[in-house]
């Protein structure tokens, strides 16, 4: 499937059958992804037609132009950005048809279990433990800064399974039930007054051998498709021309000349053009994309997302004076979504400190790029051969 007029025709035939206007909207998703128009890239029967990844832009402006409804993407991005190429690449046959379309449509969203309060930017540190029990294995830890957690029904799990060996070589990756006995979330408030993300912990959950992804003991191995990927979702999506943060700062600018000077100026102009690079290395990233799986590349855009999300926020404040120091609401809330640019310059400047944090470290990422990009030497690692148990904690 190449042809974009081929995909043209079955995306208005879809439209002939299930007209927007006079069908459900979960009725007309869930026939979409059926018709191999969800992402077009995937395998036929599974919301796809093996089409390049680039032909998506051709059904989606068909779709829009008739004003059909999307799968709201902001509520479900960790499962449509994450655990759906996870379990496209891991996945066994049944695990692909039972999760990915209630996850596509969004009847079922997804959160991640990864990061602990011992091991963040050390993932391969993890204590949680996974212990077989006939065909079942019985998880307890805990996890943190979960995203969604109070919304989601399934979640990605990573779990220590054998603690004899290395920590990168001890880990099984999974897929938990959050509703099962044993879960509990707790929603973490954040310096935004909001408490979007969550801690969770495990206590004798049971999750069933069918559920997990990848062989005993491969979890890193799986984990770096989600880690690209997530990486690739927070720095790599498309936007137009000064959207986003910089598009802020320009209209306030503009709009308010008397806050002007020439310092903020010259801080201005240079947080404009490395908008403008990251916006066209990202739409090259997409174009690479199209043609294979997501590499380090994407830690690259996700370092420069966070360093120009956090300077154009502070710039934003500085320019507005007393008024970058107001604030709307603190009030305590677990949003589905979070809009970095849907409120005042205040709340842009506290959230943007987290980006720097979350979906890997800056620190980290910058190792990440030095090593698998550049090809630079890598920092000594003397717990690279050490049992995990023997490790100090």
């Amino acid at each position: 499937m190449t042809d974009p007029e081929e995909l043209r025709r079955r995306t208005r035939a879809l439209l002939a059958a299930h007209d927007p206007a006079a069908t459900g909207r979960l009725d007309f998703l869930r026939a979409r992804y059926d018709a191999g128009l969800a992402w077009v890239h995937f395998p036929h029967g599974l919301g796809g037609l093996d089409a390049p990844r680039s032909l998506q832009a051709v059904v989606d402006a068909e779709l829009a132009a008739a004003g059909a409804p999307d799968n709201d993407p902001g509520r479900n991005g960790i499962g449509l950005g994450m655990a759906a190429p996870t379990i496209l690449r891991y996945g066994t046959e049944e695990q692909k048809k039972r999760f990915l379309r209630p996850l596509w449509t969004g009847e079922e969203v997804w959160c991640q279990l990864f990061s602990e309060p011992g091991a963040g930017s050390d993932l391969a540190a993890l204590a949680t433990r996974a212990v077989r029990d006939g065909d079942t294995w019985v998880v307890d830890g805990q996890k943190v800064w979960t995203s969604s957690a109070h919304n989601a029904r399934w979640a990605i799990l990573i779990a220590r399974t054998d603690p004899d060996v290395p920590k990168h070589r001890g880990i099984t990756y999974f897929v938990c039930d959050m509703t099962d006995p044993g879960v509990e979330v707790r929603p973490l408030r954040q310096i935004t007054g909001e408490a979007e993300f969550n801690e969770v912990f495990l206590t004798g959950v049971r999750i069933p051998d069918a559920h997990r992804l990848g062989g005993v003991g491969e979890g890193w191995k799986v984990a770096q498709t989600t880690l690209n990927n997530e990486r690739v979702a927070i720095g790599g999506q498309r936007m137009p021309r000064e959207s986003g943060m910089v598009g802020k700062v320009a209209a306030t600018w503009r709009e308010r000349p008397e806050l002007r000077t020439h310092g903020l100026h010259q801080r201005l102009l240079s947080g404009w053009v490395g908008a403008e690079v990251a916006r066209l290395t990202g739409e090259r990233l997409r174009q690479q994309l199209a043609a294979g799986h997501p590499g380090p590349e994407g830690a690259g855009m996700k370092l420069a997302f966070a360093r120009l999300a956090q300077e154009l926020s502070g710039l934003e404040v500085e320019l507005l004076g007393e008024e970058g120091l107001a604030y709307d609401d603190w009030t305590m809330r677990r949003p589905e979504t979070v809009d970095f640019t849907g409120r005042e310059a205040g709340y842009r400047y506290l959230r943007a400190k987290g980006n720097s944090i979350e979906g890997g470290t800056s620190e980290v990422l910058r190792n990440i790029i030095a090593e698998r990009v550049l090809g630079l030497p890598a920092e000594p690692r003397t717990d690279k051969d050490v049992p995990w148990k023997e490790l100090a904690r």
